[in-house]
Formats: structure tokens, C-alpha cells, sequence
């Protein structure tokens, strides 16, 4: 008779059959990516996400790319034209020339909990095809961009991440994109813009006209704690505290005034930067927007009209 198995033993070898299998599944369709500039090289990772050759990588992977070779793990090479980048969201679409592995089917980072699995898949210090494991440490993180900006939402995970992991795959236990891998903050911490419904409208916008249009207001600022009877009318407990303007920015120019506490914009709630800059869209652009703030007390209703935003403001 076989002696019983413990439970630890039983418990790692079910976390090494999640991992073998999305490994199966998806290193297949992620590439390493070769990339040559006008002055350099350098490499990164990239996964399929379409039948037709679609890619997604890091943006600052293909940054001022002259030519992007792709070699996946049976073989297969072809060059890949961007096809659209976005800095700010740190994204980029390319298309592959030649045949490609089927896709990564997309997730929905939303659905991830802290402590949940994740597999980490890429090109890390040129040797293509490595998996690395472990689960979500947090979520909502921010990552600063190169032009200064901040991506939102961000995954923070245990999974080894190393220089060439860039571009590549963070997918949940049922092989489904929920990330791309971009950055490398520390000694087992890594980072990931996640794949969510903003994302997605991303890499759509990216993938039909080759650039995002986004909305801007000019408004610089942090959350507050709203006044407790403001608090109970809108059911929310902060808003976002107005520290500057940008001079001759639309907000500016709609009469918002530094120390305003912005509780609300288009009737939706504002508790934050982050829920601000979800209204500047491009469907917003040139559009009249209702901001309600606390001024001094009181409730006071302005009207902004966001222009387009350039990436150098």
C-alpha cells in the first residue's frame, strides 16, 4: 500500500500543474523581440493577440524602433511594424509580416486578488522562452513613464522579472492575458500594466488608427477628505484638492481655482486624479463638462471644455 501523500506535497504539485499548463499554453505566442534603432539594440518580449499578426508589447521597447525582428519558441521569425505606440499608457501594437502562433486570449485584470497566481512569460536577458511564477503581491500600484507621467492600475507581482521580460506576458492560471510585463522595481517585485476594459480601448485605438487622442484639463492635484455632510450627500468620501493649474489650460480658463475640492465632474463622482483622468477621453474633446467643487464651503458648478492632449504638455 502507498503511503499517504502529505498536503504541502499535494498542494505544490497542483501549483506545478497550473504553471506547466499555462506554460504550454501561451510561451508558444510570445516572441522575443530584436529591435534596432538609429543609434542602438535591444530586446524585449511581445504576445500574439490576433489572428492576423497582432502583437502587444511595451511601448518603451519599441521606442524609436528602425526595424523589429520576432522569433518565437518553434522557430518561426518575421519581422513586425509598429503599428502604434502610447508613452503614457506605456503600450504598443505591432503587426507581424510572416505566420505567427495562434493568440493569448485577453483576461480581465479587474477579476485578479492579491495572492492570486500569475505566470510571468518572456525574453529575459536574451533567453527566450523562459517562465517565471508567483502570485499577485498587490494591485493598483503606479509606474512613472519616461515623459514623466504615470500609469495607473498597475500589477505588482513576485514573478521573477529581469531586463527582456519587457513586453511580455502576465497571465492568470487559465492562460489568459492580464498584463504586460514592463517594468523591474526591485528584488522580487515586478510590475505589469494590467489588461482591462481602458486598456483594451487602448490597444483598439492603437490598433485602428495607430495613436490614442485623450482629453485634457490641466489640473494637477491629490485626494482629500470631504467635509462629513458633503461626504453623506455625494456617498463618497474624498474628492480630488485642486493644487495647481496649468496656466492657459482648459481648467484654467473655466474659473477652477487652486484649494477647490472637486467632488464630482458630468455627475459622476471624482475621489481622485486617477477617477478625474477616466472622464478624458476622446469622446470628451471639445466637450462643455460640469465639475461641481467645494469652494470655500460651499458647492459651486463650473464649466471646462477639455482640449486634445498633447504628449509634450
Amino acid at each position: 500500500m502507498e503511503p499517504d501523500v502529505p498536503a504541502d506535497d499535494e498542494a505544490l504539485d497542483a501549483y506545478s500543474q497550473v504553471i506547466t499548463r499555462v506554460a504550454a499554453a501561451v510561451a508558444p505566442s510570445v516572441a522575443s523581440l530584436s529591435v534596432r534603432t538609429a543609434r542602438s539594440r535591444g530586446a524585449g518580449s511581445a504576445s500574439v493577440v490576433g489572428e492576423d499578426g497582432l502583437m502587444l508589447t511595451s511601448a518603451h521597447v519599441v521606442r524609436h524602433a528602425s526595424e523589429v525582428l520576432a522569433e518565437f519558441a518553434d522557430g518561426r521569425e518575421t519581422v513586425a511594424d509598429v503599428i502604434g505606440a502610447d508613452p503614457l499608457s506605456d503600450l504598443a501594437v505591432l503587426r507581424a509580416r510572416g505566420d505567427v502562433p495562434p493568440p493569448v486570449p485577453y483576461g480581465d485584470a479587474g477579476t485578479l486578488q492579491v495572492g492570486q497566481i500569475v505566470v510571468a512569460l518572456g525574453n529575459p536577458h536574451g533567453l527566450a522562452g523562459s517562465v517565471t511564477a508567483g502570485i499577485v503581491s498587490a494591485l493598483g500600484r503606479s509606474l512613472p513613464t519616461s515623459n514623466g507621467r504615470v500609469v495607473d492600475e498597475v500589477i505588482q507581482t513576485d514573478a521573477a522579472l529581469n531586463p527582456g521580460n519587457s513586453g511580455g506576458a502576465l497571465a492568470d492560471s487559465r492562460g489568459h492575458l492580464v498584463g504586460v510585463n514592463t517594468a523591474v522595481a526591485g528584488v522580487g517585485l515586478g510590475l505589469a500594466v494590467p489588461i482591462n476594459p481602458t486598456t483594451r480601448t487602448i490597444i483598439d485605438a492603437l490598433t485602428r488608427n495607430g495613436r490614442v487622442r485623450r482629453a485634457w484639463l490641466g489640473v494637477a492635484g491629490s485626494q482629500r477628505p470631504l467635509p462629513a455632510d458633503v461626504a453623506e450627500r455625494f456617498r463618497q468620501r474624498t474628492g480630488l484638492y485642486v493644487a495647481e493649474l496649468v496656466k492657459g489650460s482648459p481648467a484654467a480658463s473655466s474659473g477652477l481655482r487652486r484649494g477647490d475640492l472637486i467632488v464630482a465632474a458630468a455627475g459622476e463622482p471624482v475621489r481622485s486624479a486617477t477617477e478625474l483622468q477616466r472622464f478624458m477621453v476622446e469622446e470628451a474633446i471639445g466637450q462643455r463638462v460640469e465639475i461641481t467643487v467645494l469652494r470655500n464651503g460651499a458647492l459651486v458648478d463650473v464649466v471646462a471644455v477639455p482640449r486634445e492632449l498633447d504628449e509634450r504638455v
